[in-house]
C-alpha cells in the first residue's frame, strides 16, 4: 500500500473537526456510498454487529427529538442526517454469512448477554467510527455524540427488536464558525509505548 497524500490526511484527520453547525443536504446515493465504504472495516469474527439508522425525514427527527440531550438538540434538528448506530445482540445469527469458513455462530450464541453486549458494543463502535472516517472521505462533516437517552431512542427505533443504541452523528456540511477551537490531544509519549 501507499501512504495516502498530504491532502488526503488533512481532510480525514488534520482539519476535520467535530461539528456543531451544519447545511446542505445529503442524498439517498450518498448514504449508500457512505455505508459501502464503512461496512468494509474489521470487526470480530466479521460479525459486523452495527446497525444504522439514517434519520432524515421531519417525522423521524420527531421521533429522535425527545430522547436529545438540551446541548445537543438544536444541531440535531437541523443536521441533515442523523445516524444512529446501533448494536445486535443476535449479531452472531449474521455469522454464518459473514464468517462462512467456520462455525463462528456457535462461538457466540448462548454466551452471557454480558458477552455479547461487550462484543458487540466494542464492534459497533469500531464502525461508528469508521462511518465517521467514510463521511470525510466523502467530503462530509460529521458531529458524533453520546448525549442523549439510549432507552428513549431504543424505545423509539429499536422497539421489540435485539438492538441497542449506541452513538448518534450528525451528517452534513458543517459551519467552520460554528467549530470549538481543538482542544489539545496527548503526546505520544504520555499515550504509547512502544516495547
Amino acid at each position: 500500500m501507499t501512504p495516502l497524500p498530504d491532502p488526503s490526511l488533512d481532510q480525514l484527520f488534520r482539519n476535520a473537526r467535530t461539528h456543531n453547525a451544519f447545511s446542505g443536504t445529503v442524498d439517498e446515493a450518498t448514504l449508500r456510498r457512505l455505508y459501502d465504504l464503512l461496512k468494509l472495516g474489521p470487526t470480530e469474527a466479521n460479525a459486523c454487529p452495527a446497525r444504522f439508522v439514517f434519520v432524515t425525514s421531519p417525522q423521524a427527527k420527531d421521533k429522535l427529538r425527545p430522547a436529545l440531550s438540551e446541548g445537543n438538540l438544536a444541531k440535531t434538528m437541523a443536521a441533515p442526517v442523523t445516524v444512529i448506530v446501533g448494536h445486535d445482540l443476535r449479531f452472531y445469527d449474521k455469522l454464518p454469512v459473514l464468517f462462512p469458513h467456520a462455525d463462528a455462530k456457535s462461538w457466540f450464541e448462548g454466551s452471557p448477554e454480558e458477552r455479547l453486549q461487550r462484543v458487540a458494543l466494542r464492534g459497533s463502535s469500531m464502525q461508528a467510527a469508521y462511518l465517521i472516517m467514510a463521511a470525510r472521505s466523502l467530503g462530509l462533516d460529521t458531529g458524533p455524540m453520546t448525549g442523549f437517552d439510549n432507552a428513549r431512542v431504543d424505545e423509539a427505533f429499536f422497539k421489540g427488536t435485539s438492538i441497542r443504541s449506541n452513538v448518534l452523528v450528525n451528517l452534513g456540511h458543517g459551519d467552520p464558525a460554528a467549530v470549538y477551537p481543538r482542544s489539545p490531544r496527548l503526546p505520544f509519549d504520555e499515550a504509547a509505548r512502544i516495547e
